[in-house]
């Protein structure tokens, strides 16, 4: 079985000027891997219409499903939603459920702004968001969720159940302390070759006790064949002298 692909976009001038650092793209990787889906790519735009909804409709034509996250609040910058709308080429109008319900809870405060967050692509449907009151939605193979992470992560736990799933993706990973990168590539490119179904990827790291070294990650839906890359990875760091941990590094 073919595993269903992802793509992120996620939108926000704030996300390119470096002034907010994006948290969720990790959630949504491991929450994705955990039901069998790959993402396949992540991609950063601006909050300029052309490039949002270009940018949508390559991703969503790509992969089995798109994730957005940022830009579907109340000020002018959030223009997520119409985008999508545009993108879909359906009228962006008042979800009457959603409006119904804001206006209920929020009374007074229901205004123009705010209203904007009742407003969808027609033939939307809402992600219901138990961390605030405005939902995100679903559209498609399109699913747009809010930019600040404890909001998106509820609207995505509330998504997850009617996603479509694989097998699920599994990852193994040992470590050696003072192991150079350049001195096992070669050999973990010729393992790489013999497990071709896999992900094999060594990542260095620096800890502040100073103790550096190479982590080696194997990642696939083939337990057997991830247990017996793991296997030759381990003797890989071995042969350089040094002991084997198996795992992250902490």
């Amino acid at each position: 079985m073919t595993n269903p692909t992802a793509a992120i976009l996620i939108i926000g001038n704030e996300i390119l000027s470096g002034r907010t650092q994006d948290m969720n793209v990790q959630f949504i990787a491991k929450r994705l891997a955990d039901i069998g889906v790959k993402l396949s790519e992540v991609r950063v735009v601006p909050d300029i219409p052309a490039r949002i909804i270009n940018a949508v409709n390559e991703l969503r034509a790509a992969y089995t499903m798109l994730f957005t996250t940022g830009g579907i609040g109340p000020t002018h910058d959030d223009i997520t939603s119409e985008c999508i709308a545009a993108a879909f080429g359906v009228p962006w109008e008042h979800h009457a459920g959603t409006f119904a319900l804001m206006a209920e809870r929020l009374g007074d405060r229901f205004n123009a702004a705010r209203q904007r967050m009742a407003t969808m692509p027609r033939g939307a449907v809402p992600i219901r968001n138990e961390a605030s009151l405005a939902p995100g939605f679903s559209i498609g193979n399109v699913h747009v969720m809010a930019g600040v992470p404890r909001i998106m992560q509820s609207m995505f736990l509330a998504l997850e159940p009617e996603l479509p799933r694989g097998t699920p993706i599994a990852m193994r990973a040992v470590y050696g302390i003072g192991v150079l990168e350049g001195s096992i590539a070669a050999g973990l490119s010729a393992i790489q070759d013999r497990f071709p179904g896999l992900d094999l990827g060594s990542y260095p790291f620096r800890r502040e006790d100073d103790k550096w070294g190479v982590a080696l990650v194997a990642k696939g839906t083939d337990t057997a064949a991830l247990d017996s890359a793991i296997v030759e990875c381990t003797a890989l760091i071995e042969a350089q002298g040094v002991t084997p941990v198996q795992g992250e590094p902490p």
